[in-house]
């Protein structure tokens, strides 16, 4: 599980495919604290570390993972949000993250705000009722605030300090973004159908 405070820019260093897609990011965590077979969430997606070097660790990506995600840009030198899996008695700063994602957002809007810039996505039609003004979103790993909702269209705002430290600073026109719904959002609109079924004669 994650929360989706981004806590380092990786970078992609290397991209094989041979089978299954064999990414190298490197990275600014002691890697010396890092165990063959850890998660790390790479820009939201949760990943299984299978190899480690002194600044670098390297992931294994099936096909499935790819198709249903934006892993499939990545491209070296592209910079990557990432985040340690959560520890137990570790601050829960954003909201619970599975690093699973469940579809694609695309970047449709920019529009500077004061310091701040607010970002317009067009959401998968089947995940669009799923996303609620001041509710919570991952959207490339990152733990945010949905301002308003219009369709399948939905807009947040990132403010200085979220671009500074996140990947976010790089956002353009047209981007793919890894977009995982709130975990509590899925579970009530799982409990809706259950009841509708549990009525119907």
């Amino acid at each position: 599980m994650f929360t989706g405070i981004i806590t380092d820019i990786g970078e992609v260093r290397a991209l094989e495919q041979a089978g299954d897609l064999r990414a190298r990011i490197g990275t600014g965590y002691d890697t010396a604290g890092i165990e063959i077979g850890a998660s790390i969430a790479s820009d939201g997606v949760c990943l299984t570390v299978v190899a480690l070097g002194p600044d670098w660790y390297e992931v294994q990506v099936s096909a499935e993972t790819v198709a249903k995600t934006n892993l499939g840009d990545w491209c070296v030198g592209r910079r990557v949000n990432l985040e340690r899996a959560l520890k137990v008695g570790d601050e829960l700063g954003g909201h619970i993250v599975s690093g699973h994602v469940d579809g694609v957002a695309e970047v449709v809007g920019l529009h500077p705000e004061g310091d701040s810039l607010r970002v317009m996505f067009r959401a998968p039609e089947a995940l669009a009722g799923f996303i609620a003004p001041k509710g919570s979103v991952a959207l490339n790993g990152t733990s945010l605030t949905v301002n308003e909702v219009e369709g399948a269209e939905f807009g947040i705002n990132l403010i200085p300090h979220t671009q500074a430290v996140t990947n976010w600073g790089d956002v353009a026109l047209g981007d793919r973004i890894n977009l995982e719904i709130d975990t509590l959002a899925r579970y009530v609109a799982r409990l809706r159908e259950w009841e509708r079924s549990s009525r119907a004669p």
